[in-house]
């Protein structure tokens, strides 16, 4: 599976996301591809650990059931749900976001395994370094093919 520590797969993000645009439409969902960048910037910040969100109850009760799918090859779902806590819904820079997105992802990606958060997931709880790499590269490609990138 595809990870944000492995150097092609981090090469293959950071063209992605340098290649958006303001220009650049949605295919599905409601976020300009400005607030995509500052939703993805949070989830990033969540794998580091420089932000945590407490568990939630549903994920308490559902968590476990959907974990499985969550950390399978299969991309996610079109409209999945997410926490409010990095739903993005203020005007934003374009240029700013990529900006942040792109030097949290270097962070990410020269921190290493050991860089990730050992903080549970507000979902789906405990990931390991591994899946915390993996599950933010398949967030990020979820976000940049929404917009078609």
């Amino acid at each position: 599976m595809k990870t944000v520590f492995n150097e092609i797969d981090y090469a293959e993000l950071v063209k992605r996301i340098e290649s958006a645009k303001p220009e650049t439409q949605r295919i599905w969902g409601k976020m300009n591809v400005a607030q995509m960048m500052a939703h993805n910037s949070a989830a990033v910040e969540l794998a580091l650990g420089d932000v945590k969100l407490k568990r939630k109850f549903i994920g308490y009760l559902l968590g476990g059931f959907i974990k499985k799918s969550f950390l399978s090859e299969k991309p996610f779902p079109k409209d999945s749900p997410t926490a409010a806590e990095i739903i993005i819904t203020d005007a934003r820079d374009l240029e700013n976001e990529k900006a942040k997105l792109l030097q949290l992802l270097k962070r990410m990606y020269l921190g290493g395994e050991k860089g990730a958060t050992t903080h549970p997931h507000s979902f789906f709880g405990k990931l390991t370094p591994q899946q915390w790499g993996e599950t933010q590269w398949k967030h990020l490609d979820h976000h940049l093919r929404q917009f078609g990138l």
